[in-house]
């Protein structure tokens, strides 16, 4: 849990940035999919590629698997047959919902004996604004960011084969949280279901765990939770333990730290009856996989007789906790925190099913009070997790806005939702000092503003007089230091003050811990100053490049250098002074941007180049708002497929822009023009599909012209100049008109 300090009785070492003051005022098809191939062009100018179409209105509809029926967005799509799951066979158009990578390295790992978390998302059905795998125009959307509190993300449907969308998968992974998938049958047809496929012959079995493994692995999620909400004969239940034991075994091959969980529905009989704990009747299913989730009616001394079916595999129990408190449950919804206590204390995991209840349920105005509310409650029952990989880069986003900024410039106005861009989060939370409770800190996500993306950290607080500074912990980290890290913070503060503002590390002995270089300001918070960056190489120039200038909206970024040998760094704390001579209480509202940690080391390697960049899958529509009659269209609604090739391991995202060629902007005015880009959206995978640009309609013999351009964003976060972008073009012209 996060923690408010004061700066003397601290244990390590926390090393802080120099004080930073204010900076003044300043719907399912089976076709194979067709692709309609451009016709490319043999000019080549710098490597850029260009693609020559001819206007047309024939439709030629994309697979609705993969893409929205009215806009041909790339969506996230789930199984409903036996027979679509032993069809499925990777395709281009599945890589859309491939997800970056594996969850990041954190500590404790899943593999530890510590008690865990899971949640299982739950919400209306599943696949709602969530399958837009480049997000959507939706306003007040359902965000989950208490990461740090888990260990498991399950997504789950009502349909056969739940693939999680991409956006909840990369999200969970950036936090190394790993993702599950629902391979779940129901009521009569589930029975037929799983009697063709359970009760012969064991190849029929393996061919639907084979399929299951192929599909988390290709998507790159990690495993599934099996729910078996139907009867079985005993010819299915006989083979249900080998089924599952034969999908762990394949799937813990494939997919490394991948899991298989059991959810407590059948017993061995095959019959349907929930038993709410571990027990006899149902133990060859947990012997058989990775964990037992049970059912959520079970009291205390269920937990009680549980320790003996568990043994030595507590952990792998995971008690079902239904948040919206349904059935004869100790607490659910605010609650929920008593069933917690008990799970705890007798050293059980502890799955909580739909904590979207606070969205559901309760006002969309008040959803981030009481999301805060109600992991604020669990808080005590839930301990933190670490992250030990640099590089550290996040600005805090949610994945969601009312627009979108980029380096506190604003960029688009209007409602977005993109789970897969949330950065990473904080812990959130009140904190008092001890004594008489007039020292606070609060920490909460804030949608007014932000540096990059759609919001930001804003913390508020109060320095007693008697206190010289506060801090509060932001992020447990377990990140053995490499000899030079660079770390930046950008910041503001809103309204004047004259409390100041500095990123503060605490270190742990990893072997003689030494910091060299960096002079002590005091003897009791081993706190000290850092070195200015000296001139670098231009990798590391181009990350330096802002730091310590001002920027529009009151935004400050501020770079540190930090040699150390033989430390650990565990803690990043934020802290916050009073000024010299100040005898008052101190308040304050800061706004916090983005945080840096980077192994120097990493910017000294080059950085790779998008290439190949290519477009294809084009589609054309008219404008909706043509005038009627027969006058030609004065502008045309152009979607097309952009793919490139970049090293992904490298990468944070691609932001995508474009530029029309004059004329091109069908809003009027004076066209952007190359030196001004319009941003289109991010992707996290080599492609993007444009939709619905609009670009003004040519006449006869007259070419239109749109510039595509893939920004990479590496991991460290820096800005990669323009010049360095992968770019494609395409020329469009009316076709001919019949002379006759």
């Amino acid at each position: 849990m996060a923690a408010t300090r004061v700066a003397s009785g601290r244990c390590g070492r926390r090393l802080q940035g120099p004080a930073a003051r204010e900076a003044g005022p300043e719907d399912r098809s089976e076709r194979a999919p067709e692709r309609r191939q451009p016709r490319r062009s043999l000019e080549e100018a710098q490597e850029e590629a260009v693609f020559r179409e001819v206007v047309g209105f024939t439709p030629d509809p994309l697979p609705v698997r993969y893409y929205d029926r009215d806009t041909t967005s790339p969506v996230s799509f789930y199984l409903s047959s036996l027979e679509e799951l032993l069809a499925w066979t990777p395709s281009i158009e599945d890589s859309f919902n491939v997800a970056l990578g594996p969850p990041v390295c954190r500590q404790p790992p899943l593999s530890s004996r510590r008690p865990r978390t899971l949640v299982c998302h739950d919400m209306m059905g599943g696949y709602l604004d969530d399958r837009f795998i480049q997000g959507s125009a939706v306003l007040s959307p359902y965000s989950f960011y208490h990461w740090q509190y888990i260990d498991i993300f399950v997504y789950f449907s009502h349909h056969l084969v739940t693939i999680p969308t991409v956006g909840w998968t990369n999200a969970a992974h950036r936090h190394g949280v790993c993702v599950l998938g629902t391979f779940i049958t129901e009521w009569s047809e589930g029975e037929k279901l799983c009697e063709a496929f359970l009760a012969g012959a064991e190849r029929s079995f393996r061919a639907v765990a084979d399929q299951l493994v192929r599909i988390a692995q290709f998507f790159r999620f990690d495993g599934w939770l099996i729910n078996i909400e139907n009867s079985l004969s005993l010819a299915a239940v006989g083979n249900m333990p080998p089924f599952l034991q034969y999908l762990t075994v394949e799937l813990h091959r494939a997919v490394p730290g991948g899991l298989v969980l059991w959810y407590d529905s059948v017993v061995q009989s095959g019959q349907l009856k929930w038993q709410d704990e571990l027990n006899e009747h149902n133990r060859a299913f947990f012997e058989a996989c990775d964990g037992f989730f049970t059912n959520y009616n079970w009291k205390e001394e269920h937990l009680g007789r549980m320790l003996v079916q568990a043994g030595e595999r507590r952990a792998d129990v995971y008690v079902g906790v239904d948040v919206f408190a349904r059935g004869n449950v100790v607490g659910g919804q605010f609650n929920t925190n008593k069933s917690l206590e008990l799970i705890r204390r007798h050293g059980f995991s502890v799955a909580l099913f739909a904590p979207g209840w606070v969205y559901e349920c309760l006002e969309k105005k008040d959803f981030f009070q009481n999301q805060d509310k109600f992991w604020s409650l669990l808080a005590r029952y839930l301990p933190t997790h670490s992250i030990c990989s640099l590089p550290f880069v996040t600005s805090f986003c949610l994945g969601l806005g009312t627009r979108r900024l980029c380096y506190g410039q604003e960029e688009v106005v209007g409602p977005w939702y993109h789970p897969g861009a949330q950065e990473l989060q904080p812990l959130f939370g009140e904190h008092q000092l001890e004594g008489d409770g007039r020292g606070w800190v609060k920490t909460h996500c804030c949608l007014a503003d932000a540096w990059n993306g759609g919001s930001s950290l804003l913390i508020r607080g109060a320095i007693p007089p008697e206190v010289g500074h506060m801090a509060v912990r932001l992020f447990s980290l377990q990140v053995p230091m490499p000899p030079k890290v660079f770390l930046s913070l950008v910041y503001k503060f809103e309204g004047p003050t004259a409390v100041t503002v500095a990123l503060e590390l605490s270190m742990g002995d990893a072997g003689g811990c030494h910091v060299s270089g960096i002079s002590a300001l005091n003897e009791t918070s081993l706190r000290h100053s850092t070195r200015p960056l000296r001139v670098p190489p231009t990798k590391l120039a181009r990350w330096a490049g802002r730091c310590g200038q001002p920027f529009s909206g009151g935004w400050v970024q501020r770079c540190y250098e930090v040699s150390v040998r033989g430390c650990l760094l565990q803690d990043l704390f934020i802290s916050f002074s009073r000024p010299p001579g100040s005898r008052q209480e101190e308040t304050f509202v800061c706004r916090l941007g983005e945080i840096q940690v980077v192994d120097a080391k990493s910017l000294l390697s080059p950085l790779p180049q998008v290439q190949a960049v290519t477009v294809s899958q084009v589609r054309w529509q008219p404008a909706d708002s043509e005038p009627e009659g027969p006058s030609a269209p004065t502008w045309l609604r152009l979607s097309c497929t952009l793919h490139w090739t970049y090293p992904l391991p490298q990468i944070h995202c691609f932001r995508i822009h474009c530029c029309r060629g004059p004329g091109g902007d069908p809003r009027g005015g004076e066209s952007p023009g190359p030196e001004k880009p319009i941003f289109l959206g991010l992707a996290f995978t080599n492609q993007y599909r444009v939709v619905d640009l609009a670009v003004a309609a040519m006449g006869p013999g007259q070419n239109g012209r749109v510039e595509f351009l893939v920004q990479p964003v590496p991991r460290e976060g820096f800005l990669v100049p323009q010049a360095e972008w992968g770019r494609a073009t395409l020329l469009y012209t009316s076709p001919a008109r019949d002379r006759h």
